[in-house]
């Protein structure tokens, strides 16, 4: 089984149209059963092509795009989060090649108006992979100093709302940096959780941030916040940043990170 996440900053980047691309073509090349992605973004005023997601939706044109490469294997699931920079709508979404059982979607903050931008909202997909049953999660939280809206109150309300007898990942921009102790990652791995960063068996630095991007205003240091965490303690056969200019060219301000699980059928 072979899962991506990455937070796509969509339609913010230079050469976007040439970053879509290159996504599309980690897909077909690595044929990843699920996909996480984080700031999927679509303007306010496009039109409806299905459900919520508008005609410049990134996941969806993502999709088109990789149509166009002769796949079309591919089911997403989105949902919006607030409204980003006045125009766009920014969510979260879930890619997969295997039939979607079940979806969800729901907020993890105290604020939940769309016309706040630190509202924050999860994107979940149970899938079935092998005749096994997963729910996976899209996760992009705050920080966790943020007075308004603390990231452990986003975790605690997450931990509430998952059926802790599922397998699950979560997977995303957690906006915590995995090296800084006693804050956001720590509090994280209290609640029964594996990285799956740590069960690799191969594994590269994981950074996923360097310098200063969006929200890390004066950030200089290299750092791990976009993770794949699981509450099965499983064996990991790799995990490994992508699209950081050696695996795969740079496509947004943050890397993406890619793992692999060997998968039994039931």
């Amino acid at each position: 089984m072979k899962l991506l996440t990455l937070n796509c900053h969509s339609w913010l980047e230079e050469s976007q149209w040439d970053k879509m691309k290159w996504i599309a073509d980690a897909i077909v090349q690595n044929d990843y059963d699920v996909i996480a992605l984080q700031e999927v973004n679509q303007l306010i005023d496009s039109p409806i092509v299905k459900g919520k997601m508008k005609t410049d939706n990134f996941a969806y044109v993502l999709l088109q795009e990789l149509k166009l490469q002769g796949v079309s294997t591919y089911e997403c699931h989105w949902d919006v989060s607030h409204i980003a920079y006045d125009k766009y709508e920014e969510g979260l979404a879930i890619l997969t090649k295997h039939p979607i059982k079940e979806i969800t979607s729901f907020y993890v903050t105290k604020n939940q108006s769309i016309d706040y931008w630190k509202s924050r909202k999860i994107v979940g997909a149970k899938v079935e992979i092998n005749g096994q049953p997963i729910t996976f999660y899209s996760c992009h939280f705050g920080w966790w100093n943020d007075e308004e809206e603390p990231f452990q109150y986003q975790i605690n309300q997450l931990m509430k709302y998952i059926n802790q007898e599922d397998w699950y990942f979560l997977m995303g921009d957690f906006n915590n940096d995995a090296n800084k102790r006693k804050e956001g990652y720590d509090y994280v791995m209290k609640q029964n959780l594996y990285d799956t960063y740590y069960l690799a068996d191969q594994k590269d630095e994981g950074f996923t941030v360097t310098g200063k991007i969006a929200g890390w205003d004066d950030n200089k240091e290299d750092l791990r916040i976009d993770y794949i965490l699981t509450n099965r303690k499983v064996k990991v056969v790799s995990s490994n940043v992508i699209f950081n200019g050696k695996n795969k060219p740079i496509v947004s301000d943050h890397y993406g990170v890619e793992v692999e699980i060997p998968l039994q059928g039931k």
